[in-house]
């Protein structure tokens, strides 16, 4: 079933490629009514229009049967340019909106950090403000890389490690708990990360998370802990990229290298590239070294590689989402017969009373 806008316009690159409709926000008490999700789009400028379509993709192919609405927001105070500025104007409602909405889901992306300690970050009060509504207004919050970050130090003190070298690529993850979340899926799942900074394990533990999926390689993917009456799903990764995206993020990162905006040359994502694009990648590499200049990025082999590239995680992604949307849709039929017991009970005590019980 085709996932619907919440809104006045359908954002472009949605609209062109898919059948999408506009709604109006459903019944958030009636399960048949289906699901009505905040997409909390922080991306930077380059990335929010691909983050729409990898989120409407995935959402779309989770959703099955099960009716779908999205609403658009983004966090004030994250760096823009004129074009983002106008794009969100367009296609973006005003967060004071959400704040004063209650909603049966809410996805949270990262954005590019800019400041070592979060805190710092101009969005960091209006960020906790959204963090605390999800806790009470949702029954499900998922927060991706950045945002996750962002979640477990709000609420718990967490904070974040820098890693070394950029945690890049598609990395191989293990099953270690029976969740809802993890439901159906296989025992080693394929996710894709980009990240400088990791939050660990035994921090997650301590504070009383459950972790879902882990690897020796790359340690935490996906964690959950209930804040109030929101299950929040932490993702280091990104379930939700797309087969040519790690390819756009590491050639941004080469041309910053050219522009000599960073002082190493990055390092390729690993578990993407097959051997004959790590072969011309390489090579290209040892041509710039010796003299970066933007210009040499006219010969970046990305139009030989782009064919190439596979989305290998596409059918965990499309699981996790389906597991999600599935749980969201299971609480709120839940709650949608707790009104009816409690009417059926006050009934009987009425009749009782009046001597008929």
């Amino acid at each position: 079933m085709p996932v619907a806008m919440t809104g006045e316009r359908i954002p472009t690159l949605w609209a062109g490629k898919k059948r999408c409709r506009s709604a109006s926000v459903g019944n958030h008490d009636s399960p048949s009514a289906g699901i009505d999700v905040a997409l909390i789009n922080n991306m930077p400028d380059s990335a929010l229009e691909d983050t729409e379509m990898q989120f409407f993709e995935l959402l779309d192919a989770a959703s099955g049967d099960i009716p779908v609405r999205v609403k658009l927001y983004s966090l004030p105070n994250v760096p823009r340019g004129d074009r983002g500025q106008e794009h969100l104007t367009s296609f973006y409602s005003d967060i004071n909106d959400l704040l004063s909405s209650r909603f049966d889901g809410v996805v949270i992306t990262g954005t590019e950090p800019r400041q070592p300690n979060l805190q710092d970050e101009p969005y960091w009060p209006i960020f906790t403000d959204v963090l605390d509504w999800a806790e009470r207004n949702t029954t499900s919050t998922v927060l991706s890389c950045l945002a996750a970050h962002a979640s477990v130090l709000h609420s718990d003190g967490i904070q974040r490690h820098p890693l070394d070298d950029k945690q890049f690529g598609v990395f191989d993850y293990k099953k270690v708990s029976d969740h809802a979340l993890t439901s159906r899926s296989a025992e080693l799942v394929r996710f894709p990360h980009s990240r400088w900074n990791e939050v660990r394990e035994d921090a997650l533990t301590s504070c009383g998370y459950t972790v879902l999926t882990s690897s020796t390689e790359a340690g935490v993917d996906s964690f959950v802990k209930k804040k109030g009456r929101s299950l929040f799903v932490h993702f280091q990764g990104h379930p939700e990229y797309g087969a040519q995206t790690l390819l756009k993020e590491y050639r941004r990162d080469v041309k910053r290298f050219l522009r000599r905006e960073r002082e190493t040359y990055p390092s390729m994502p690993r578990g993407y590239f097959d051997a004959e694009a790590t072969k011309l990648l390489a090579t290209f590499q040892e041509s710039t070294l010796s003299d970066p200049r933007e210009d040499y990025l006219t010969a970046f082999p990305d139009s030989i590689i782009v064919g190439a590239v596979q989305n290998t995680w596409h059918s965990s992604a499309i699981c996790v989402y389906r597991n999600w949307l599935q749980y969201v849709l299971s609480k709120k039929s839940d709650a949608s017969t707790f009104p009816v017991m409690a009417r059926i009970g006050r009934t009987r005590s009425t009749l009782t009373n009046n001597g008929i019980g």
